[in-house]
């Protein structure tokens, strides 16, 4: 017979805006939002701030240039800023990456990230709770109400206007009853996603970055790895001798099945370690390696996505189109890792990534503020990898760069319905983008 439960749980009240998770898009998000004088809660399953940028170790930024000038700016252009100044940026690379290099990254130290959130968000006055994971959301009409939180005291209902959903697995979105899209389900395949883990003993003035592809297909003929994948992100230097590895795919995983995201996890320590002989063996400079720490987050490219008041689409971004109400710029290209082992689908990401989807220097597209709205909503944003984007696009504009970016835009949307009355699916944009580049956006 079923089951039936009831609990009297604690009201939460006196915020201004939810931010659910605490990644690149939701610190962009509540900072935005609580410089500008919002009472903001930021809650966060972990315990800090950076996400996928910190907690996962997926420590590099990647196409913060077009080649001829940044692409980023506001919040995102300061992290960058500040990183570089306190030294949490590796020497090797200066303010040409960032400002004039074409379709190059750098890497950074997480814990200085970790660091810097912390303190911009203390500053902005930002209540950040960490250990505290959504559990349900209560929404009617295109209005979310309230959240369930829980945290070590129990069970809390938070009420407040306005809500930004930044799970990364649009959580929040679908909770409300919001239209979502699931990869694997509603689409053929899944972006696979990796564990990424850190090591130190890197020789970086005998290490090449951008010279590792002939190693590891020289592994893989060798029959060196238990996987045999030639696609490896690689090393990326995080400081004067420790660097982040992304490397082994943990194909077909669905990272909202708590099954198969368990298993991925023990899979892609034991592979952490695989990879680490790789490099001591196979990587010039990398003798001394060693494996200091595997992430503690599952570094997913793709989950679920929502379906917003408009989906960004793969001819957009071939047309570099630009948009009335673009909140960003970004000119990364489209990034789908192999979704098998075959040498076809090696061919075709060669072809895709490296070849014919890659923006040439000076061009860029627009992300337009309808992709971070879902359909129908009048107080609810999504920031970061699950706005409303097509599969090929989604793989272009999930990076930290623009969900930093989409999620400053969010917060400061909040703002701007709180403060003139207006609906998340049919704010004044113009005013949006002017408040963005007033705050040093680039739209």
């Amino acid at each position: 017979m079923p089951y039936t439960f009831s609990r009297e749980i604690t009201i939460l009240d006196g915020y201004d805006l939810v931010v659910a998770g605490g990644g690149p898009a939701g610190c962009g998000a509540a900072i935005a939002a609580a410089r500008k004088g919002l009472r903001v809660l930021l809650i966060e399953a972990t315990g800090a701030l950076g996400g996928m940028g910190t907690q996962a170790m997926v420590s590099a930024w990647s196409h913060l240039s077009d080649g001829h000038d940044t692409v980023i700016g506001g919040l995102m252009l300061e992290l960058v800023e500040t990183m570089y100044q306190r030294g949490f940026i590796p020497p090797k690379y200066d303010r040409v990456f960032w400002t004039r290099i074409h379709n190059r990254g750098l890497g950074y130290s997480t814990e200085g990230l970790k660091l810097l959130l912390d303190e911009l968000c203390e500053s902005a006055g930002v209540d950040v709770r960490f250990f505290t994971r959504l559990v349900e959301a209560e929404a009617s009409g295109g209005q979310v109400g309230g959240v369930i939180i829980h945290d070590g005291s129990g069970l809390s209902f938070v009420q407040a206007p306005y809500f930004v959903d930044a799970t990364g697995d649009a959580s929040l979105s679908f909770l409300a009853g919001a239209q979502t899209r699931r990869a694997g389900r509603d689409t053929p395949n899944i972006n696979p996603p990796t564990l990424c883990s850190a090591h130190a003993g890197v020789d970086h003035d005998v290490f090449d970055r951008r010279g590792q592809q002939p190693f590891v297909d020289k592994a893989v003929d060798e029959g060196f790895f238990t996987q045999p994948d030639r696609h490896v992100p690689g090393l990326f230097p995080s400081g004067n001798s420790t660097a982040t590895l992304n490397a082994g795919h943990l194909f077909g995983v669905d990272a909202l099945d708590p099954v198969q995201l368990s298993g991925a996890m023990r899979t892609g320590r034991r592979l952490a370690w695989e990879y680490g002989r790789f490099c001591r063996e196979y990587l010039p400079g990398c003798e001394d390696i060693e494996l200091v720490a595997t992430a503690t987050l599952l570094g997913v490219r793709e989950s679920r996505r929502v379906v917003g008041e408009y989906e960004l689409c793969y001819q957009d971004y071939l047309d570099r189109r630009t948009f009335d109400d673009q909140i960003a710029v970004y000119c990364k290209q489209v990034d789908i890792h192999v979704y098998d082992l075959s040498d076809a689908e090696y061919e075709r990401y060669q072809a895709e990534y490296e070849n014919s989807a890659v923006l040439a220097p000076g061009e860029s597209y627009g992300i337009p503020y309808r992709c971070l709205v879902p359909k129908g909503f009048a107080n609810l944003w999504v920031a970061g990898r699950s706005n409303s984007s097509d599969t090929k696009v989604a793989a272009a504009i999930r990076d930290q760069p623009a969900a930093v970016m989409m999620g400053e835009a969010a917060g400061t949307a909040a703002v701007q319905a709180m403060s003139r009355g207006e609906a998340a699916n049919s704010l004044d944009t113009l005013k949006l983008r002017t408040a963005l580049r007033e705050a040093g956006g680039n739209n």
